[in-house]
């Protein structure tokens, strides 16, 4: 029997085939796109390192541990926001209770409208820090994780090691694509959303991952960093 011309077992290898090719698009995509950024915002990248070193001890790159496609750890780059000796403890706790929905509202820690990664009142972090954190330019290191192939432009936040333990089994799901830059929880108001709904979103994305879905994405991440829609 045929379907649109093709046997059964041809019609299997045409989609795998055509996958493929999606996916070496979309690297390619990935990496012109990602460099184009790099070059561009260059000046941005030197000022913020500069100005992260002249305002605490400390390098201006803080790399941390994190989990991405079919769990696989890497190496996250971001710009330091925090002091050297900064404690993730409190973080850490904070998480696990957004994880079991515990003690923090659907605003952030106190109902204050914090970001829903970020402890209301946090004393470990550095005055540049606060700066570059309301901008988003603390995130712009990324762009090396995309370069690497740890990370895509559009896709999952990548989590850190500490939630991954606390996850139930369903949430493993947000781990069959790369994480992104940017994603489908970044511009669907990521402060005024629970731990469960962001993964229910991510997961969301995961199934209907389309390369119309990632530019669609990808044009309001602008407008969304600008106007701090959803941010602290």
């Amino acid at each position: 029997m045929e379907a649109h011309g093709l046997t059964r077992s041809e019609a299997p290898a045409r989609a795998d085939g055509q996958s493929r090719a999606i996916g070496v698009l979309r690297r390619l995509f990935d990496v012109a796109f990602a460099v184009t950024l790099i070059l561009l915002f260059s000046p941005i990248l030197i000022g913020v390192a500069l100005a992260i070193r002249i305002d605490s001890r400390g390098p201006a790159l803080f790399r941390q541990r994190r989990v991405g496609y079919l769990e696989r750890e890497f190496t996250l780059f971001k710009f330091r926001s925090m002091r050297i000796d900064a404690d993730p403890q409190s973080h850490q706790e904070y998480v696990t209770a957004l994880i079991k929905g515990e003690g923090a509202t659907r605003n952030g820690a106190n109902g204050d409208g914090e970001s829903l990664y970020k402890v209301a009142v946090d004393n470990r972090i550095t005055g540049v820090g606060r700066w570059i954190r309301r901008w988003s330019l603390d995130e712009l290191p990324q762009l090396f994780n995309v370069v690497r192939g740890d990370m895509t432009l559009v896709g999952p936040r990548p989590a850190i090691p500490y939630e991954v333990a606390e996850y139930p089994s369903w949430y493993r799901e947000r781990f069959a694509v790369r994480p992104g830059l940017t994603g489908y929880w970044q511009v669907s108001g990521r402060s005024e959303r629970t731990y469960e709904e962001m993964v229910r979103l991510d997961i969301e994305y995961a199934k209907r991952r389309s390369l119309g879905l990632d530019l669609s994405i990808l044009l309001k991440t602008p407008w969304v960093v600008l106007s701090r829609k959803g941010a602290a």
